[in-house]
């Protein structure tokens, strides 16, 4: 049985070449070969079959034991798939820091950014996932206020809070005194934490710049009011966002 072009096309566009398709389809129908006979079995010209088989190899597609000559066998598409994605989320999450650091700077020095962005954000995950992008962007300050708590963000952002506070970035964090105290003591090694009762709304603050103002139910999904909140690259708007920040921490207390 051969290949569908579908599967084809779906291959080729996550980084096989024809010939490497070619050997790896070959291996799957046949079991073991060694390369002579996998070029035979494929159509890739010898001159090109150990170059092919390298390039298999080191993308995780195929392995190949210690007989002499040497035999090669593919290993199951799911754990082939599986290394691929795992180096290409490498690969762009280093390329996505390289940009980051040079253009970032640049887009804030142009003037183009006074023109701010504001978006409405509707339900937990899609107001988590912003949360936790604005703080892995962090690079010298981030304030952060929970209205209630809110194991699951807490647990979400704890990684992402480790690095900044590696890397030096100023945390503070405002909660709510009904956190439970293991949360509160994990986030106590990374950040300055106050607790206050009756803490209604909340936000993060990041660089003095971008902000998230939380509005509705953020603890529990099955609140029958839609978590909502307001996203804003807004000097302005951030800086008045932090004045009632730091008028909240005034009369918090330490954690014990």
């Amino acid at each position: 049985m051969s290949i569908s072009d579908n599967t084809k096309k779906s291959l080729e566009k996550i980084g096989l070449t024809s010939y490497e398709i070619r050997t790896y389809s070959s291996l799957l129908k046949t079991g073991e070969l060694t390369a002579s006979d996998l070029s035979q079995k494929s159509g890739v010209p010898y001159s090109k079959i150990y170059e092919v088989l390298g390039s298999l190899e080191e993308k995780g597609w195929i392995g190949s034991d210690d007989s002499r000559p040497t035999k090669y066998f593919a290993k199951s598409p799911a754990t082939a798939l599986e290394v691929t994605k795992q180096k290409a989320e490498s690969e762009f999450k280093q390329n996505e820091n390289i940009v980051l650091r040079e253009l970032v700077p640049m887009y804030e020095k142009s003037g183009v950014s006074e023109r701010p962005d504001i978006w409405v954000l509707s339900g937990i995950m899609n107001i988590a996932s912003k949360i936790l992008e604005m703080v892995e962007t962090c690079r010298n300050e981030v304030l952060i206020a929970l209205p209630k708590a809110n194991e699951e963000l807490v647990k979400q952002a704890l990684p992402k809070l480790r690095q900044l506070h590696d890397k030096g970035v100023v945390i503070t964090i405002l909660m709510s005194s009904e956190m439970d105290k293991e949360s509160l003591k994990a986030l106590k090694r990374v950040a300055s934490i106050k607790v206050k009762k009756g803490l209604f709304g909340g936000g993060i603050i990041s660089d003095k710049r971008y902000v998230v103002i939380l509005f509705g139910q953020l603890a529990n999904e099955s609140e029958s009011t839609e978590a909502v909140a307001i996203w804003a690259d807004h000097a302005g708007l951030a800086g008045f966002a932090r004045e009632y920040f730091e008028y909240l921490l005034r009369d918090a207390k330490d954690v014990e």
